[in-house]
């Protein structure tokens, strides 16, 4: 699984992403988790139920942790998904720099990776960070979003488009199109061109040993890129050449000769040696 860390230094927090239709929230009533909730009423799953019209920390809309050290969130997509983009929205506060009407407490953040799980994490354990941050931290979310084509397999910005046949695990770049990976076998951006020593429509044919490089040919005939090692001949080197053949003929009528002849004249002597 394909892991991707973003480092929010505005909260000092960390986000980690962990695979006519248009972009769906997949993260919407999905279930969430997070290291502790200050009340009962501040829980992890209304990061993603949809509702951030109020974004007060006690607004009633917003998932709020215990103050610490460390501070964690995350939601379970169901299973491994694309992921084109993350948005979160922030609970709205104000300090001597911002006001609520200021600060950014939306956050885009690309994400061009397939995963399950979307983990939000903010810390004060590595220093040094800005003086003007506290000792401690806590999660408060008002709604977190994960983006991507509804159905896996597919990208563009109409979610309209295959991704290609050959990409690993079905997946491909929400955008793009390209593969993370390919099947094996196959090489290229978007998996259409075969791997060394391959060729053929599924580039599951081997490359001829005997072609003046060995193992090296068209990618779609199969044909030597060259000439071939001796003994070989034809497009693909495969063929035995006929005066090949006769000096290979008259080699083994030599050898069976020369066998036969052995043979006789050993009976010969055991013959001979007979009381």
């Amino acid at each position: 699984m394909a892991v991707l860390v973003f480092v929010l230094y505005c909260s000092w927090a960390v986000l980690l992403c962990l695979s006519v239709q248009a972009y769906e929230n997949l993260a919407l009533h999905q279930p969430a988790w997070q290291s502790s909730t200050w009340r009962s009423n501040y829980t992890a799953d209304l990061a993603v139920d949809g509702q951030y019209t109020d974004l007060a920390w006690n607004g009633g809309q917003c998932a709020v942790s215990y103050d610490g050290q460390t501070a964690e969130w995350r939601v379970d997509l169901g299973g491994v998904k694309n992921i084109h983009h993350v948005l979160i929205h922030h609970v709205k506060c104000k300090d001597t720099n911002y006001t609520t009407t200021t600060i950014n407490y939306l956050v885009n953040i690309t994400c061009p990776y397939h995963g399950r799980y979307v983990i939000y994490y903010n810390n004060r354990t590595h220093l040094p960070y800005p003086n003007d941050y506290t000792s401690i931290t806590a999660i408060a979310l008002c709604e977190v979003e994960v983006y991507d084509c509804p159905s896996p397999g597919y990208y563009g910005e109409n979610c309209s488009l295959k991704c290609p046949k050959n990409c690993h695990d079905g997946y491909c770049d929400s955008m793009e199109g390209t593969c993370p990976a390919c099947k094996p076998g196959f090489i290229g951006p978007r998996c259409m061109e075969c791997d060394a020593g391959l060729y053929g429509n599924n580039c599951s044919k081997n490359c001829s040993l005997t072609c003046e490089n060995p193992g090296v040919c068209h990618k779609v005939t199969g044909h030597c890129n060259g000439s071939c090692l001796a003994g070989s001949e034809g497009d693909m080197c495969e063929n035995v050449p006929k005066l090949f053949q006769s000096v290979q003929y008259m080699t083994i009528v030599s050898f069976l000769g020369y066998f036969v002849r052995d043979l006789v004249s050993t009976s010969s002597d055991n013959t001979t040696n007979v009381p």
